[in-house]
């Protein structure tokens, strides 16, 4: 499967090595991946026992579970002398697990199982820098990893894995053209590829059944638009579908059947929610399922047959719909058996008999549990991924919509601290601190769950507000297309509509608004403070673009197919009007307007947002005495990825958010332990920070 559709380009976090180009059914298995506290402000209720930050941001004890396809094997995500590696155990025996990997720097995040039986496969980057390379594993040899794409600045594409051709996995990779991937069929035993398809063609995405018949292809069109196209009998493609700029973030090819016969598509063209659609071989377009709130998201797809057999549709909270009855009673049962939380299907056997499945709520992390399919079901708990938390008081979250002033509702997600709100409405039961945290893309969105952060802030003494402000994904085209042209603009204006609104509820008083965000939600602290100064009381601004311009001449050269898409919807760098858009949106024409405390964090090798966007807006403060406090990370990129560092960095932002809301704080202690944590300015802002770094031992890894 390929995505036809951009990704979310400037998103923080995991999503940077998400895999979009598996088989339907096997996707689901990879995304659904300290001392006594300082006094508390007087006007701060009591939040229960403060939560440790190691719990919070460190190692889970295990994740990202899944089953092999023969049913042989069960596999997650563990720590190893302190790194994220994978794990696997004899699949009715999870005592006997053992480490296959042996990662010692930044660790694996991403893996999945291949049809070869006892082979696994893995993605990992160097340093944060975002060129993946895909990794095979022998469960069954003692040998190391292989590296499967093992050419230099190369990006890894998974495009398809089948069952009927277990040793052989497609493959795109980018070491003859940067810009784009040739196609590649890899043996999956001895390494060697062979070409399947030359990209001269700047294809962005490649459609292949089960036999790895690519049967469509994708490209970008000069209007920011996309086209589909065939094979057309004589070595060279033909367009047999184009979807308008306007469509482009919500509608996508999803991918093939096995067989070939069908092909799936969410589709926006004609209405403005995304719909879903099953293609026959005769092009008769079926719908499957559409909402008028929300986008179709994602789907469950039968292991060997990759039909789809349920989607969801996520507005306030996730909903399922199941099109085949074989299991609409099976997703019906673990609704009303795992709880209120929500749940995903993260694996399954390809004989379809045992489930692996997620289940999470905002009080609640991963629990990861084994599902036996036979006659009514049995569910059986397998492990948590945060035990430390449980008994921890975690606190609830409460779903909004909140009013935009020109009459949009925007989707949100309200968390107030523990004990603050004592007849349980969602509202505090007197005004409390508030940190709005915004996301980042901006073509991504916030969702209802478990977070670290949220519950951190909430602990701390801080209601916490996620918005899905205009831009963000889920809830049609036309709240995407909304924010065209609206950087620092109109979709501004949805964060301070939202404050607004926290303010007249009651859940926070005027000075007392703290911004936080990575990635867009970085250049949203950014423009926090430097548009609308008198709003926040702080900003925390994680590898945050400060000057849009030179954030568009620096994207990755494999970003060539969405360029496009930013030139229309932030600025086209190319044009005098453009240029001149993407100056009047950037924070670093506006440093002057600063006033409020600032803290900077950014990875040293982040592909998207390179360190010049927080070196220049750092330099510009410092030239006129405005004060920031500046951490820098040399081993990551776009977010930070090693537990050490993000642990380090949060020991910071606490004592940060302490002086600036009033709210409870720990102290650093040793939580800048193992992390690469440096701090070229402002060391002296945040009190206990210079102190930490004397005799600190950086440990840098790659």
């Amino acid at each position: 499967m390929s995505s036809a559709r951009p990704v979310a380009a400037l998103s923080a976090g995991s999503n940077a090595a998400r895999i979009p180009s598996l088989p339907l059914a096997l996707t689901l298995a990879v995304c659904v991946a300290l001392s006594a506290p300082v006094a508390q402000a007087a006007d701060t209720p009591a939040e229960g026992k403060l939560i440790p930050r190691s719990a919070l941001f460190g190692n889970p004890e295990r994740i990202s579970a899944a089953i092999s396809p023969d049913g042989r094997f069960l596999s997650w995500l563990a720590p190893l002398n302190g790194v994220m590696n994978v794990w696997v155990a004899p699949a009715d025996k999870p005592e006997q697990a053992r480490a296959v990997t042996h990662d010692a720097a930044r660790g694996i995040r991403q893996y999945f199982w291949s049809y070869r039986g006892g082979t696994l496969l893995y993605l990992r980057d160097s340093g944060g820098d975002e060129n993946f390379h895909l990794y095979a594993v022998d469960v069954g040899s003692e040998g190391p990893a292989r590296d499967l794409t093992p050419y230099p600045k190369t990006r890894a594409s998974v495009v398809r894995l089948a069952h009927r051709h277990p040793d052989a996995i497609l493959v795109g990779m980018n070491d003859r053209d940067g810009k784009w991937h040739d196609l590649y069929r890899v043996d999956l035993g001895s390494g060697a590829r062979q070409l399947v398809h030359e990209n001269k063609e700047r294809l962005s995405g490649y459609l292949a059944d089960g036999d790895f018949k690519v049967g469509r292809a994708t490209r970008s069109r000069d209007d920011g638009g996309m086209e589909l196209l065939a094979p057309d009998g004589d070595a060279g493609w033909k367009v047999v579908d184009t979807i308008p700029f306007e469509d482009s973030q919500t509608t996508d090819y999803d991918g093939y059947s096995n067989d070939g016969k069908t092909l799936y598509l969410t589709d926006s063209r004609g209405r403005d929610t995304s719909a879903l659609y099953a293609i026959g071989a005769d092009g008769k377009k079926t719908l499957l399922l559409e909402d008028a709130r929300a986008d179709v998201g994602t789907l469950i797809a039968d292991p060997k047959t990759d039909k789809v057999q349920a989607a969801s549709v996520y507005y306030l909270r996730r909903q399922w719909k199941a099109f085949d009855p074989g299991i609409a009673g099976d997703l019906q049962r673990l609704g009303k058996q795992l709880g209120p939380g929500e749940f995903s299907v993260a694996s399954r056997t390809l004989d379809d008999k045992t489930w692996i499945v997620d289940y999470s709520a905002a009080e609640q992390p991963s629990l990861i549990y084994r599902y036996d399919r036979g006659g009514e079901g049995k569910l059986t708990r397998l492990f948590a991924s945060r035990p430390e938390l449980e008994g921890a008081p975690l606190a609830a979250m409460w779903p909004v919509e909140i009013p935009s002033r020109d009459g949009k509702t925007l989707v949100s997600y309200l968390t107030l601290p523990k004990g603050a709100d004592a007849d349980n409405d969602g509202k505090p039961d007197r005004p409390v601190p508030l940190v709005l945290t915004v996301h980042g893309g901006p073509w991504a969105r916030d969702l209802y769950g478990y977070a670290g952060t949220t519950q951190w802030l909430a602990n701390r003494g801080y209601a916490s507000l996620k918005v899905n402000y205009r831009g963000s994904t889920g809830f049609g085209k036309n709240f995407i297309n909304a924010a065209d042209g609206e950087w620092a603009g109109k979709m501004h204006d949805d964060l301070i509509d939202a404050v607004n609104w926290s303010i007249k509820q009651g859940i926070t008083r005027k000075d007392q608004v703290a911004i936080l965000g990575g990635s867009y939600g970085g250049y949203a602290t950014l423009v926090g403070l430097s548009f609308t100064p008198d709003t926040f009381k702080c900003g925390v601004d994680i590898v945050g673009p400060s000057n849009l311009e030179t954030l568009l001449k620096t994207i990755p050269p494999y970003w060539a197919s969405i360029f496009e898409q930013f030139a229309r919807r932030m600025g086209d760098p190319r044009t005098e009007a453009g240029r001149k858009l993407l100056a009047e949106r950037s924070p670093i024409t506006r440093v002057d307007k600063i006033s409020k405390p600032l803290l900077i964090g950014q990875g040293a090798n982040d592909p998207r947002v390179n360190q010049a966007e927080s070196d220049q807006i750092v330099e510009a403060m410092r030239k006129k005495n405005i004060p920031v406090t500046y951490v820098l990370f040399p081993d990551e990129g776009h977010g930070f990825a090693r537990p050490e560092n993000s642990l380090a960095f949060n020991a910071v932002a606490e004592g940060f958010l302490a002086q600036c809301l009033g709210g409870r704080a720990q102290p650093i202690g040793e939580d800048f332990k193992g992390s690469s944590i440096t701090v070229p300015a402002g060391a002296d802002g945040v009190k206990g920070l210079s102190e930490a770094l004397k005799g600190h031992k950086q440990e840098v890894k790659k």
